[in-house]
């Protein structure tokens, strides 16, 4: 990918020379594939992982599948016991990703601290590269545009947040363009970004959703429009006392792309994730991520799925 971006002096990274950092990585394929950066966000509540790749594994966990993660960080910061069940495959690296999160009046801002290793096509085992689903889920510009070409006949999702976005040179998070959005999403099956990704640019969705099948726009508790086959839906959000929406885009989309892999029903699929989406921002962090029971009786009782008329 084309750098466009400088990282802070405090960000830079260095790669070690030394074998990768496995973690219950004898799965010899798994069902579903996450390649990208996990993280360690600086909270008020102290340090804590994170990462579209952690959030996502631990959802297809729930759904009942072997899920596997690609990854780049420091030993020190891998949080297995985060991780219990998943295969993990992490490049050794001088710094793990890290976010600091800084509340203003004008909302949320993310400032970069730490930047893992890039991450290619020889990060990945061998055996994974056959996964059914591939997940590509950067958040820092780690991964190369032409990987999503890489899976020819696989079910690729795509959460572009990484692509979407550029640092200051003290970190601070923004948005950015995407010159290798059409590379990207020419082998994607389906997308899943937030408006916020996009900041807050409604005039950028019409481009994007003619790149890609399915594109998914999530605005948080306003829901999500899904754009499929030319046309515009909105997906209604169900209400919820919310207590951290941090993840909740992630585990949408990793709800999304597993549900619309097993049914093609597109519709289906981001109800059942909005669902989901709504259930995750009770909790905080990665314990927001739904268990196999609460996933169990989303999928037994789809009359629960169903909204109002004036909602679609």
């Amino acid at each position: 990918m084309k750098t466009h971006q400088k990282v802070p002096e405090q960000a830079r990274t260095a790669f070690f020379n030394a074998a990768a950092i496995v973690y219950n990585s004898s799965m010899p394929t798994p069902d579903y594939l996450v390649i990208g950066h996990l993280s360690q966000d600086m909270t008020p509540e102290g340090p804590r992982p994170g990462g579209t790749a952690a959030y996502a594994a631990r959802t297809a966990r729930a759904f009942g599948l072997r899920a596997a993660i690609a990854t780049a960080c420091h030993a020190a910061d891998l949080p297995a016991n985060a991780l219990e069940g998943i295969a993990v495959h992490c490049i050794p690296s001088a710094a793990t990703t890290t976010f600091a999160l800084e509340t203003t009046p004008r909302g949320r801002r993310l400032h970069l601290r730490a930047r893992a290793a890039s991450l290619g096509w020889e990060a990945i085992p061998e055996g994974w590269r056959r996964a059914p689903i591939v997940h590509l889920a950067p958040i820092a510009g780690e991964l190369p545009a032409d990987l999503a070409g890489r899976f020819p006949g696989r079910f690729v999702g795509i959460t572009p947040q990484g692509w979407l976005r550029a640092w200051n040179a003290d970190g601070t998070i923004r948005p950015a363009p995407w010159p290798e959005a059409e590379a990207v999403l020419s082998h994607a099956t389906a997308a899943v970004l937030s408006l916020e990704d996009l900041g807050n640019d409604e005039s950028r969705i019409p481009a994007l959703a003619a790149l890609v099948p399915v594109l998914v726009v999530t605005r948080g508790a306003a829901g999500a429009t899904l754009h499929w086959q030319g046309e515009t839906h909105t997906i209604a959000a169900p209400p919820t006392q919310a207590v951290d929406a941090t993840g909740a885009g992630d585990i949408f989309a990793a709800a999304f792309f597993i549900r619309l892999y097993h049914t093609r029903d597109p519709l289906a699929a981001a109800r059942l994730a909005a669902h989901t989406a709504s259930l995750s921002v009770q909790r905080r962090g990665l314990a927001s991520t739904l268990s196999p029971a609460e996933i169990r009786t989303l999928l037994e009782n789809p009359q629960n799925l169903r909204f109002p008329p004036e909602h679609l």
